[in-house]
């Protein structure tokens, strides 16, 4: 029988070394990891729209991107930029200042439902009288009306089908007011 050993030693760079030239930071963790041949994640499909880049920009404000990028399933009501603009004046620019990183994510949050809600399913919960779940803790009541779809009193303009869940185009910021 041969036995075959490996030592491998683990001695700390010098003080003026460094541990190695390769490292790759992802300050974003698992939201700044992409690929060519995966489908789009929540996250990839609104950095890509001209109509979310405020959203985009709240999102990286309040730094819950790995949120939009996890296995899901998530259904996320995506407000435009429209929506924001239509917003009290100051209110988004105050929104985004570091010092309002929590507001900012609560209010991201009451866009998220945790599940995969298409159309269909939103129409199901409507007519059942259900309120949909957000992932704040929020309960959003679904209203159809003919081919209007609302949820919270936004309403849906278009949906998109992602990797980890679902996006509904929304007119509004939902508020719980």
């Amino acid at each position: 029988m041969v036995v075959i050993a490996l030592v491998m030693a683990c001695t700390p760079p010098a003080a003026n070394e460094t541990a190695s030239s390769e490292v790759v930071s992802h300050p974003k963790g698992q939201a700044s990891v992409s690929d060519d041949v995966s489908d789009k994640n929540i996250l990839q499909v609104a950095m890509t729209s001209e109509d979310h880049t405020t959203l985009v920009a709240a999102v990286e404000a309040a730094q819950i991107e790995n949120v939009l990028v996890n296995a899901g399933p998530l259904t996320v009501f995506a407000p435009t930029n429209d929506a924001f603009a239509g917003l009290p004046e100051g209110t988004v620019e105050n929104l985004l200042k570091p010092e309002n990183k929590s507001d900012l994510a609560t209010i991201l949050t009451r866009h998220a439902a945790p599940g995969s809600y298409d159309l269909d399913a939103l129409k199901k919960e409507a007519s059942k009288g259900r309120k949909l779940y957000m992932a704040t803790g929020d309960y959003l009541e679904v209203q159809v009306d003919g081919d209007k779809i609302t949820v919270g009193g936004a309403i849906v303009l278009a949906t998109i089908p992602t990797s980890n869940g679902i996006i509904h185009v929304i007119d509004r910021v939902i508020s719980t007011n």
